[in-house]
């Protein structure tokens, strides 16, 4: 099967939509704790993604749930009408927060031809910990939340689609959106399985992360994901298939 790299973002404004989510969730959640023998590059690409709905609303936050599902294999894809009334019927089609939704997804997933797409037991991850970070993404797709000023920038770099790079990134602390982070290795490795170039004047050696959002998957810096990023969640299991199989994402690793 061809892979959909995305890009249905040209000549349209993407949303964004996602709120902090409460000191006191972060606080009370379990951390996850790196576990020895992540590989020192990986990459969970879907055949096929949307923006489930990311064009029209600012449901970003459930848009990330419905990327996460679409890491799976077999994978699972969610209709953008089903991610748009499952964010209507959780009043959260313009705006959420993280943890909230994944609270909700636990006991009250996506439901698409007889089954339930869940989440499982929700962990806090330490982003600015490589091994940490690198360790969660490879157990399944990290939901992260940032700040999507600068993201929204490189995003246009390719009329929003897969394979842009976001290099640089200053400091910013103003989260309004929700984005996943699906891989992880140094930054001409990336490129290589996005089938792109790393900029010119970049060194491909240094590290960084896959990262979805509006449709498309980009590159970006690891000093720029820290420079944007305000928390990070790891579902384990990513997904729990009611009445069907657990879905495992396909993986690329090297």
């Amino acid at each position: 099967m061809a892979i959909e790299l995305g890009g249905s973002g040209r000549n349209k404004t993407p949303k964004r939509g996602a709120a902090p989510s409460p000191r006191s969730a972060l606080a009370a959640a379990t951390p996850h704790t790196a576990i020895a023998g992540a590989p020192p590059n990986f990459l969970t690409l879907p055949h096929q993604i949307s923006s489930w709905g990311n064009f029209d609303h600012g449901d970003c936050v459930t848009a990330e749930e419905a990327f996460a599902k679409a890491c799976h294999q077999p994978e699972i894809f969610i209709t953008d009408q089903i991610a748009m009334a499952w964010a209507t019927k959780h009043h959260v089609l313009e705006g959420a927060n993280l943890h909230q939704v994944m609270q909700w997804m636990q006991t009250d997933g996506f439901h698409e031809n007889g089954k339930t797409f869940d989440d499982g037991q929700i962990f806090s991850v330490d982003w600015t910990n490589p091994s940490t970070l690198d360790s969660a993404i490879s157990r399944g797709p990290v939901k992260i939340g940032v700040a999507a000023t600068q993201l929204e920038t490189a995003w246009r770099t390719t009329n929003g689609q897969t394979g842009w790079f976001g290099l640089g990134f200053q400091k910013d602390d103003a989260e309004d959106h929700c984005v996943s982070l699906c891989g992880y290795g140094s930054l001409a490795w990336l490129a290589g399985q996005l089938k792109v170039a790393v900029p010119a004047g970049v060194d491909g050696t240094k590290p960084g992360y896959a990262l979805f959002t509006w449709d498309s998957i980009g590159i970006v810096d690891q000093p720029s994901m820290i420079a944007i990023t305000r928390e990070a969640w790891l579902r384990s299991p990513t997904t729990v298939v009611k009445s069907g199989k657990m879905a495992e994402g396909h993986r690329a690793t090297a």
